[in-house]
């Protein structure tokens, strides 16, 4: 047995009663059960596209008027459908001919599969003479076609017999859902592999080993698997719907976060190697010291991500626990498959780099003068030793200065329409109906209520100067639906045809209003807030839906999530810090900072959005994601540094243990905040605003709090302080 040349050797000696062939077994059997889970998730990613709902309504809060409107128009319609609207436009009058092969386009498409025939309109011209228009409805049940395929086949049979001197596109609610799928395609291929490159590259640069940046990838890689495996199967339960944006911010949370948990480990790991000579003593070693500031990493994210469950808005809590999943086998990975890689490669993992000769280690290198020597960390400690006050009051104005952008965003909501990035055949239909016709064309606002008031919901839609007309359903009509003016229900057809019955359910009668504004707009939602409050007069069970409500409702939800959802985040991550670090004082002024960095990345990004980006807005969730995201994955660099420290403290006192824990973790920290940033830079490469939005703020914060807040800020506050920030522990009494 060894004999014991450091103070805590005796792990090595315990680990010694440890039986050879268990040393061999533990690591076997933990790659063995994680490889199974590699294969049994891999085969899962070809199972996402199919539990993916990238359906907004979906995501509403039961509560919502919209939501009860949805339910209740069921009873009125056959089955769930989504209309598509097809718009013919030219510069001038269309001719006999062009009117002719519209005609004949609607034949065509109707004979799609997966569209009702029977629920779809006849081609209605415009006033001008230079349009026309016709919606055709999808069948949107469980067994039928995606909407998706269903456009991409109706825009396939415009273009393979295009109508001459004409513009044809299909636009509306169907395909505006199809631009997105389409936006969405590439998160499976591109947006992990620009991940993954983006890693690789990186951890090459920082370790300059071929192995290394291997099993760091595949731990990463590994905990992704068991995460979609897990996901899949509650999504095809149907116990957690999964969106297409939660598929994204899934895959880029499990890279960066088991990557930023392994770079800690690692540096644990090759520290020990130094001072053991066997790599179970040095792995050990490695546990002990890594273990509780990752798992107390984690513990924010999760604690923060499930906060989320306190939403509103569905989509939000959708997104707690998805993530939540995606970070245990995070932690989970770096904390067994990992050790037993790296357990099972040793030294070589490090090849060609040396790995310091037994005895020694970065901690002892530093002697009793942590600001002596060279180095990038040297001097950084050096400058916060001599001047912390200038340092942190400094940091803290440029971070203040950064604020100052925060009155440009506007995150009170975008269109529909804004929601893809480039291109996008659905907007640019939508324009081509609003030149020519009603703006809210094909996708009306829906009002349910009884049917003694149908006349009087009419007169009060009618009078909004934000509807253009208003029809209700009726079975009896031609199209499904009659026209109602102040005279009353109107027939369809020549003189002397029947006024058409309105089908009435459970006595309520449904109201189609078709509203002036494109009905993705803000303006469209202002319209909707001011039918409800009108049509409140007529009776409190008139109820106003459609897809103008589910906007309105869902940002109604998301600005009231924000409001509850950031202070039970703050409270919560500051108790955990306050019991990782058995102190008061500290977690504070760990918390103060992480929200000024949030706050500053906002109003940088804010200015980027406007100024350089020209984005026309941002959904109001963004600043809470974006929240959530940086304030917990910002504390775990702080988490990082202050374990460090305090172990540091401990031995040295604090002013020492904070330049020393600053020295020994500012080159993982720096390469920890790197990745994380790249791979929520990664966010980018998607044509989705949303995403765009949530990749530059993340990974702009994440920067900041990795080469500011972490190496300036927060060491030169909490060495001016000294022991006053570990009030009110016993460490605070300490001599320094």
């Amino acid at each position: 047995m060894d004999t014991p040349t450091h103070p805590t050797d005796h792990h090595r000696h315990r680990a010694g009663r440890v039986p050879v062939w268990l040393r061999a077994a533990i690591p076997a059997v933990l790659i063995l059960v994680w490889l199974v889970v590699f294969g049994l998730g891999g085969a899962s990613f070809g199972r996402l596209s199919d539990v993916v709902v990238n359906d907004q309504a979906q995501f509403l809060p039961a509560s919502a008027e919209a939501t009860e409107v949805n339910e209740l128009q069921e009873g009125f319609r056959d089955g769930d459908a989504i209309p598509a609207i097809v718009v013919t436009a030219s510069d001038t009058a269309l001719d006999d001919a062009q009117l002719e092969a519209v005609d004949e386009l609607r034949d065509r498409l109707l004979e799609v599969d997966g569209i009702d025939a029977d629920a779809s309109s006849p081609v209605i011209p415009s006033e001008d003479g230079q349009a026309a228009q016709f919606v055709v409805s999808i069948a949107a049940g469980e067994d039928d076609r995606p909407a998706k395929d269903v456009v991409d086949e109706l825009r396939a049979e415009v273009d393979d017999d295009p109508i001459d001197g004409a513009e044809t596109a299909v636009t509306g609610p169907a395909g505006f859902t199809a631009d997105l799928a389409g936006a969405f395609s590439g998160i499976d291929g591109l947006l992990l592999a620009v991940a993954l490159i983006a890693v690789f590259l990186i951890l090459i640069v920082v370790y300059r080993s071929p192995l290394l940046p291997v099993i760091v990838l595949l731990t990463s890689l590994t905990a992704l698997c068991a995460s979609v495996l897990v996901v899949v199967s509650l999504a095809a339960a149907d116990v957690l719907p999964i969106s297409g944006q939660t598929q994204g911010i899934l895959f880029i949370l499990v890279i960066g976060a088991a990557t930023d948990y392994a770079l800690l480990y690692i540096a644990r790991y090759q520290e020990a190697l130094g001072r053991f000579e066997r790599k179970w003593d040095a792995t050990w070693a490695a546990l002990k010291g890594a273990w509780e500031p990752i798992v107390a990493s984690g513990g924010t994210v999760i604690v923060g991500l499930l906060i989320l469950l306190a939403s509103e808005l569905a989509s939000n809590k959708i997104l707690g626990p998805v993530a939540a999943i995606g970070i245990v086998f995070a932690l989970l990975a770096a904390l067994t498959l990992l050790p037993a890689l790296l357990l099972w490669a040793g030294r070589v993992a490090f090849w060609p780099r040396k790995v310091r000769e037994r005895g020694a280690s970065a901690a002892a290198d530093l002697g009793e003068d942590p600001t002596a020597g060279r180095g990038l960390w040297a001097g950084v400690g050096r400058l916060v030793a001599k001047r912390p006050r200038t340092v942190w009051i400094a940091s803290t104005v440029v971070l203040a200065a950064m604020c100052l952008g925060l009155p440009q965003l506007k995150a009170d909501g975008v269109p529909s329409s804004e929601f893809v990035l480039g291109e996008s055949q659905a907007r640019d239909g939508q324009e081509l109906l609003g030149e020519h016709f009603p703006a809210g064309s094909g996708t009306p606002a829906l009002i349910v209520g009884p049917e003694a008031d149908l006349q009087e919901m009419a007169d009060v839609a009618l009078a909004s100067d934000g509807v253009d007309s208003v029809s209700v359903v009726s079975a009896d009509s031609p199209a499904g639906q009659a026209p109602v003016t102040e005279d009353g229900v109107q027939p369809l057809g020549p003189p002397g045809t029947p006024v058409p019955d309105p089908t009435v359910v459970d006595g309520e009668v449904l109201l189609q209003a078709t509203l002036t504004d494109p009905a993705d707009s803000l303006e469209a939602e202002q319209t909707i807030a001011e039918l409800r409050t009108d049509l409140d007069r007529v009776g409190e069970g008139v109820l106003v839906g459609g897809q103008t409500a589910v906007a309105l409702d869902t940002n109604d939800a998301a600005l009231a999530d924000r409001a509850l959802i950031i202070p039970l985040v703050l409270a919560a991550i500051l108790i955990i810090l306050m019991l990782l670090l058995r102190a008061i004082v500290a977690p504070l002024l760990l918390i103060a900072s992480v929200v000024l960095s949030y706050a500053a990345a906002l109003g940088v990004s804010a200015v980027v959005f406007d100024g350089i980006f020209g984005f026309p807005g941002a959904d109001p969730s963004v600043p809470l994601f974006a929240f959530v995201f940086l304030v917990a994955l910002g504390v775990d660099y702080n988490i990082f540094l202050m374990t460090r420290v305090r172990e540091e403290s401990v031995a040295h006192g604090t002013r020492a243990g904070v330049i020393r824990g600053l020295r020994l973790t500012g080159g993982v920290i720096t390469s920890a905040g790197l990745v994380l940033a790249a791979t929520f830079a990664a966010l980018g490469v998607l044509p989705i605003l949303f995403l765009a939005q949530i990749s530059f703020i993340v990974a702009f914060g994440v920067l900041l709090d990795t080469f500011l807040v972490r190496t300036l800020l927060v060491p030169a506050v909490s060495y001016d302080l000294g022991r006053l920030i570990w009030q009110p522990s016993k460490l605070a009494r300490g001599a320094r």
